[in-house]
């Protein structure tokens, strides 16, 4: 018998992979950054569900989130700050930078989400965080 997967994981699915066929030139730039341990080694998810959120880049081990936004983001302060406080609920740090940011300087952008994962709990190292799913008996 097959895995039982929810109706909402599954769309979350089909949404993140939609997201990630569809980068942000930002995202496609700091995205080459992260990828493959490129930033000193570090495992990075890009559109990864959590909960019922999905952030723009996500490194379990270090429990740090990037989100990148453009200019819609202005318009969304309120709903950004329920996303965060969920997302810090969950044990994760969020870092977020403006695409022009990464645009403009890549570099400083790079060592400031390379400073929050040095700088995370040295324990964490290799452990996952808890990224809001539910299983099964609970």
């Amino acid at each position: 018998m097959g895995k039982i997967v929810s109706v909402t994981s599954k769309l979350r699915r089909d949404r993140a992979r939609k997201l990630r066929s569809r980068q942000t030139e930002a995202e496609a730039r700091l995205w080459e950054v992260l990828r493959a341990g490129r930033l000193d080694g570090w495992k990075w998810r890009r559109q990864a569900a959590v909960g019922p959120f999905i952030v723009d880049f996500l490194c379990l081990e270090a429990a740090v989130a990037v989100e990148l936004d453009g200019g819609a983001h202005a318009d969304q302060v309120e709903r950004d700050a329920r996303r965060e406080a969920y997302l810090r609920q969950h044990g994760l740090q969020v870092l977020r930078f403006w695409n022009s940011q990464v645009a403009d300087d890549l570099d400083r952008v790079a060592w400031t989400i390379l400073s929050a994962c040095r700088e995370s709990d040295p324990g964490r190292r290799g452990q996952r965080v808890d990224r809001g799913r539910r299983t099964p008996g609970r």
